[in-house]
């Protein structure tokens, strides 16, 4: 990942943010940070940095707006019953959007996998082109900005925070696996009173 965007510099970060966008799992937000580090190295621009990554950002999911718009609504009511997405989830998520959608589509760009289909979702659900564009490109801002500096400002500490996540990944890893297991069986318990 490192040597993308040593190799590439704005172009192999703009490819991946904007493939992310609309819905290919990549690191965009792990190169952005990669990127602004070595803004504070010198190599690259901190605000070319910012804006290549907007940009992208923003085209990304506008892609993936126009894919859900176009077949998504088909696709999903054909494919949906694989993945538990039934036509009455479609409609209650449709309503969802409907009285929340501005925000969802501002606050997705955070969490990992709603960034990814943030756009498609928006397009499925009929979101207006204008008022998405607007809340997409806000949400964009303050992810792309909060990375940005935050990659830019720990620039120097990079090998020591990686290994210090290393050091402690498995016992996150193991923390999330026990929330989810218990998540579980408490709805399972539920389901059954």
């Amino acid at each position: 990942m490192h040597a993308l965007v040593d190799h590439y510099g704005y172009l192999g970060l703009a490819l991946i943010v904007l493939v992310e966008g609309f819905g290919v799992p990549a690191p965009g937000e792990t190169l952005i940070i990669l990127a602004a580090g070595l803004a504070g190295h010198g190599r690259l621009n901190v605000i070319a940095v910012g804006a290549v990554a907007f940009a992208a950002a923003v085209a990304g999911d506008s892609i993936g707006y126009w894919i859900g718009r176009s077949g998504g609504r088909r696709l999903v009511l054909r494919f949906g019953r694989y993945v538990r997405l039934s036509e009455a989830r479609l409609e209650r998520m449709e309503r969802f959007m409907a009285r929340r959608g501005p925000i969802v589509v501002a606050a997705a760009r955070f969490v990992e996998g709603l960034r990814q289909l943030n756009g498609v979702v928006a397009g499925v659900t009929g979101m207006p082109w204008r008022r998405f564009v607007v809340f997409n490109a806000l949400g964009a801002a303050l992810w792309v900005g909060l990375w940005t500096t935050a990659g830019y400002l720990v620039g120097d500490h990079l090998p020591a925070i990686h290994a210090a996540v290393g050091r402690f990944q498995w016992y996150a890893v193991a923390a999330l696996v026990a929330v989810v297991a218990a998540w579980l069986l408490l709805r399972r318990a539920r389901r059954r009173e």
